[in-house]
């Protein structure tokens, strides 16, 4: 029979923030998969936990997730454990998943903590709908297109960040996305945890005089639909409404139907339409 592979989220500070099934499984598992054994020694160590452990992490994902998948076909459960929160979030857990699913290897995933979801529900934005993006990418052609992809985004973000880069990254995203009201989380779960609800602007201001430290979790206001609906209809406006149908039947949309295009898009009636073009 073969085993399968337990995705246990552990904590992202508060030791408490363990689920009970999470010590069990780690208890009874045959082998842990950590991203940093030296890291969660400490917590198997707190937790009285003694089963093996082996690393599992970007550097050999590839060839030891192939080790695991092996293991797994032979009868060995496995858990897999990132440094804090829930593996396959921002980690290389994903790969190893698919690569189970290729294999025909089971999956399961033991809910807990994540630092997204924590702060994204302290930080006083809307929780309704919102979009991960996780850290922006290094590759600066990459990062470009992606803050391109934001701009005019109406979900709530959330964007993960290191202390040393944050005010340059904060900069970019203001520059990407003009000012918005953000919260900035540091320190979740811990004795110092903190939400900054502020601005673009007053963040970069803040952390100029006063060094951040810890993982950041940057939470940011998605734009309004009706900023958009507004910005977009000043657009048009910049056009002659001869100029504006002829967007349109120059693509060869029939002109009955790109008068009403044109209506839409400047918010006004058809018949104000005809009578210009009159």
């Amino acid at each position: 029979m073969q085993g399968k592979l337990y995705l246990c989220a552990t904590p992202i500070g508060n030791l408490e923030d363990i689920t009970l099934r999470v010590l069990r499984i780690l208890k009874e598992a045959d082998l842990i998969a950590a991203e940093d054994t030296r890291n969660s020694i400490k917590l198997l160590n707190h937790f009285e936990i003694k089963t093996p452990m082996t690393s599992y992490h970007e550097f050999n994902k590839i060839d030891k997730a192939k080790y695991l998948i092996g293991q797994m076909k032979e009868g060995l459960n496995v858990a897999l454990i990132t440094d804090a929160g829930t593996p396959g979030i921002s980690d290389p857990g994903e790969d190893l998943v698919k690569m189970c699913y290729e294999e025909g290897v089971e999956v399961t995933s033991l809910p807990g903590a994540a630092a997204c979801i924590t702060a994204l529900t302290i930080s006083g934005m809307s929780t309704r709908r919102f979009c991960f993006e996780a850290f922006l990418p290094s590759d600066k052609k990459e990062k470009r297109d992606v803050l391109k992809e934001l701009e005019n985004e109406t979900r709530t973000i959330i964007l993960y960040e290191a202390p040393h880069r944050l005010i340059r990254t904060l900069e970019e995203l203001k520059d990407a996305l003009g000012e918005r009201r953000i919260t900035v989380c540091r320190e979740l779960t811990k004795r110092y945890e903190t939400a900054f609800r502020t601005t673009f602007s007053e963040a970069i201001e803040h952390y100029e005089k006063t060094d951040p430290r810890g993982e950041c979790v940057i939470v940011i206001e998605g734009r309004s639909r009706e900023e958009i609906k507004e910005e977009k209809r000043r657009e048009w406006e910049e056009l002659s409404i001869e100029e504006h149908l002829a967007h349109y039947t120059d693509k060869g949309t029939d002109r009955k139907e790109a008068m009403k295009l044109v209506a839409k898009d400047r918010g006004i009636t058809k018949r104000d339409v005809y009578q210009a073009l009159l």
